[in-house]
């Protein structure tokens, strides 16, 4: 009876670590929608060019970089409580503070490339 609780208690944790590593694609996939809604905001700049207003075309972008900070937030905050939650066994998670450092990260340079499309 000992191997069967053995077997099972083996498969709750290779399914937990498969969470765990769910998770953390999960929390790339977010950051690359992140990073893709800073390239539309970009991309906005070089279709609309000289656009007249410039602050409606200024300000359309913008919303794609809030929205590019909401998701690096968001993202960060899902997959750091989901982390909390499950405990790694053979698997190596990625620590929370490296999710919430990338994050930040993003979220600076993100912020950085909307206030030089205001300035252009």
């Amino acid at each position: 009876m000992s191997d069967k609780n053995d077997l099972a208690e083996d498969r709750t944790d290779w399914a937990e670590d498969r969470t765990i590593l769910a998770n953390e694609r999960t929390f790339a996939g977010w950051m690359r929608t992140g990073m893709a809604a800073v390239a539309v905001a970009i991309g906005l700049r070089a279709v609309f060019g000289e656009f007249e207003p410039t602050w409606v075309a200024k300000a359309v972008a913008s919303v794609f970089i809030l929205a590019a900070l909401y998701v690096y937030w968001a993202a960060q905050a899902s997959a750091a409580k989901t982390q909390r939650r499950l405990s790694d066994h053979h698997a190596n998670a990625q620590p929370n503070s490296r999710m919430k450092v990338l994050a930040a990260i993003l979220a600076f340079a993100s912020a950085g490339v909307g206030a030089i499309l205001w300035m252009l």
